[in-house]
């Protein structure tokens, strides 16, 4: 559950800062039509994303590299644009703000249909991911990306609440630091893509640009969040000079009313930020931190072959067994006693998709190491998924009989000792 919690906020927050701060300097600095300008922009991004994320993982016609090209060259040449004609907006009124607007409605729209997708598709990766349509495990994940989308969705409203609440210059001036630092990242995953894509040549700058961004990727999330704070600071401080006149006791109540609501959004505003950066920071550490696999146990090598004794797994846990080659490598084998059955999971520590990181017991189940998956104990021993790999075995007079020589064909997916 956290980690669908930390990966929807860091998936969503930029997108959701810089839409917010958007929305408010529209409602400041636009009348004619801002609301349906508005509507489009929202509407289209949500329909857009909504078919993206459709079309990625029911198809393979989606290049995402290629989408994330066209839509941040679009943003990029969108603010542009907005900020073209936004100096322009006093000798062409008109065509200045109608340019201006669409610019950012674009903008908008193309923030949507870059973050939203992968959020879309968390319910069937997760389905996938797991070995049964309804089951604990499942709940968690899901339960765990809608607390993440609450979050941003409230920082967003709170972030927008606080900057309508700025004049006008200071809401523009927060909205470009914040629109100027996401375009820095973008330029730099358009570096990439083209340098994947082979539409320029890499050299050690463009090179450097790619590795700082790449290995660097939360320092654009923290800007965001950053320049959102300058939001509540602005506010906060203007609140401790409260100096409007009143002509009775009724306006002075309204007065101080509005301002109790504007520092009320401040700390909204603050404390999603907070929650933000701790989820990214304290949480993170703490679900990422490394699993001990448990030790390897030992087993008898008798003709050729491993011999497990019921005994020694009859407790119902997961246990760990090897084989050390000539080369040096450890090939591990887990076995576990099937919750209400006689019969036993066996298979190799290791999966087609995630290695030879392991598995691990956690709460009476089996996990992944590497994604984290829980693996239905009943099929382990059978293919697919993340399953362990399954090798050849028999069970006689209560000894399980693992081959040396079935272990050695499994050699190639060990490195080396864990």
């Amino acid at each position: 559950m956290l980690k669908y919690i930390i990966s929807t906020t860091e998936l969503l927050v930029t997108a959701a800062v810089n839409i917010a701060l958007i929305l408010a300097y529209i409602s400041l600095a636009y009348s004619v039509k801002r609301k349906i300008a508005v509507a489009v922009g929202l509407g289209a991004g949500a329909l857009s994303a909504v078919v993206m994320a459709i079309l990625k993982n029911a198809t393979r016609i989606v290049d995402t590299s290629m989408c994330n090209l066209v839509i941040f060259s679009v943003s990029l040449f969108c603010l542009i644009l907005f900020f073209v004609f936004t100096a322009f907006r006093k000798k062409l009124p008109r065509v200045g703000a109608a340019v201006s607007l669409t610019a950012l409605t674009v903008i908008v729209t193309a923030g949507m249909l870059y973050a939203l997708p992968d959020f879309l598709a968390y319910p069937y990766t997760i389905w996938l991911n797991e070995n049964s349509v309804v089951s604990t495990s499942l709940l968690f994940k899901v339960i765990g990306a809608v607390i993440g989308f609450l979050l941003v969705l409230l920082t967003c409203i709170a972030v927008n609440r606080g900057a309508v609440r700025l004049t006008k210059t200071q809401a523009f001036v927060i909205m470009t630091l914040a629109l100027l630092s996401n375009a820095v990242r973008q330029v730099t995953v358009i570096i990439n893509v083209l340098i994947t894509k082979r539409f320029v040549k890499s050299n050690s700058f463009l090179f450097g640009i790619v590795k700082f961004s790449s290995n660097h990727a939360d320092v654009f999330i923290y800007a965001a969040m950053v320049i959102a704070a300058i939001i509540p600071v602005i506010l906060l401080a203007r609140s401790l000079k409260v100096n409007e006149p009143y002509d009775n006791p009724a306006q002075k109540r309204k007065i101080k009313k509005k301002w109790l609501v504007i520092r009320r959004w401040s700390a909204t505003v603050l404390s999603c930020l907070i929650v933000s950066v701790l989820c990214m920071t304290v949480v993170k550490a703490y679900v990422n931190k490394p699993v001990e696999l448990s030790p390897v146990e030992h087993a008898p090598e008798i003709d050729g072959n491993i011999c497990v004794s019921f005994e020694m797994v009859e407790d119902g846990h997961l246990h760990r067994f090897g084989y050390n080659t000539e080369s040096g490598k450890e090939i591990r084998f887990i076995v576990i006693k099937k919750p209400n059955s006689s019969s036993y999971g066996i298979g190799l520590d290791a999966c087609d998709i995630c290695g030879e990181t392991g598995y691990y017991e956690k709460d009476g189940q089996v996990v992944c190491k590497l994604c984290d998956v829980v693996m239905n104990i009943n099929t382990i021993g059978f293919k697919g998924g993340c399953n362990p790999i399954v090798i050849d075995y028999r069970i006689e007079n209560g000894t399980i009989y693992v081959p040396i020589s079935g272990l050695l064909e499994h050699e190639k997916e060990f490195k080396g000792r864990m």
